[in-house]
Formats: C-alpha cells, sequence, structure tokens
C-alpha cells in the first residue's frame, strides 16, 4: 500500500511544479468537476488525506477552509505540515492493520463500518480521481498534463538497487 502513497505524492508535487507556470488567475478559475478550480481540489486532496488519516488514529478532524489556503504557495506548505502525519502513519502500516473496523455515523443516524484497509484505498483512489481531474483541466488549458505513469518513478525495491 505504501508504494501507491509514495506514488500519489510524487505525482502532486510533479502537479504543484506544473502549477508554479499558472497565474493565480488560472488556479482559481470556475471550471467543470472536480472542486471548481485546480487550486481548490489540490487543497481538497491535501484535507482529505490527512482528515482521514487522524480519523483512524482516533484524533479530532480539524478539517480547514480552503479560504485560508487560497494560494499554491499556501496549499504546498499545508501540505508540507499534514505530511510528516500521513507518511509517519503510511510508513507504520503493517498487515495487522487492514481489517481493523472504522465506525461512522451518518447524518442520518446509521452507523457504516469500513476496515482500515478499504479507507486506506479509498484515500488513495480519490487522490487518483482528482489527479484525472486536474489532467482534464490541463489539456483544456492547452497544455501537457502530468504523466500519470506509475512505472519509470523508481517506486519498486528493485529499482532501489
Amino acid at each position: 500500500m505504501e508504494i501507491f502513497f509514495r506514488y500519489n505524492w510524487m505525482v502532486r508535487q510533479d502537479w504543484y511544479r506544473w502549477c508554479e507556470e499558472l497565474s493565480e488567475e488560472e488556479l482559481l478559475q470556475n471550471r467543470t468537476g472536480g472542486l471548481g478550480n485546480i487550486l481548490h481540489t489540490l487543497f481538497h486532496i491535501v484535507d482529505v488525506e490527512w482528515s482521514w488519516i487522524r480519523l483512524l488514529q482516533g484524533k479530532t478532524d480539524c478539517q480547514e477552509s480552503f479560504d485560508n489556503f487560497n494560494s499554491l504557495h499556501k496549499v504546498r506548505k499545508l501540505d508540507a505540515e499534514f505530511h510528516l502525519e500521513v507518511e509517519n502513519f503510511v510508513n507504520n502500516w503493517d498487515a495487522s492493520m487492514e481489517s481493523q473496523l472504522y465506525y461512522d455515523t451518518l447524518q442520518d443516524g446509521s452507523i457504516v463500518t469500513d476496515t482500515w484497509g478499504e479507507v486506506m484505498r479509498h484515500i488513495i483512489a480519490h487522490e487518483i480521481h482528482h489527479i484525472g481531474q486536474l489532467s482534464i483541466w490541463a489539456r483544456e488549458l492547452g497544455r501537457k498534463p502530468i504523466t500519470a505513469n506509475l512505472i519509470g518513478r523508481g517506486l519498486s525495491s528493485y529499482s532501489k538497487k
């Protein structure tokens, strides 16, 4: 599972560098899908990842407001701050955590039960989904999107030898 988190983190950093070429206006321009614009979508990816990890650890979910992080610099700074906790949890993941149960009470009072493994895979898929939206928006801007290729990123244990 760790390899997919590391993949997402690498791709996210690539997107941050890609965004450096855009004006603030382009980053905040309303678009169809996602959270309405490039910057808010990147913020959302970071916030959701951190929120889920905190919930699995039994900590308070302190969701941030995009209004406080509406620049590329601020989103990157928030990501760096949250990343320490997320990476520590991911790096300490072991097979015994896979089937631990997470309970969530929905607004209607019903309780949903998922395994921690399902939640971790949801976090991974959530980011990949939104990165796909960024790719579509990049093409709409006439720009080449960041590659989604996992191969060639040096993530396997064999490529480190």
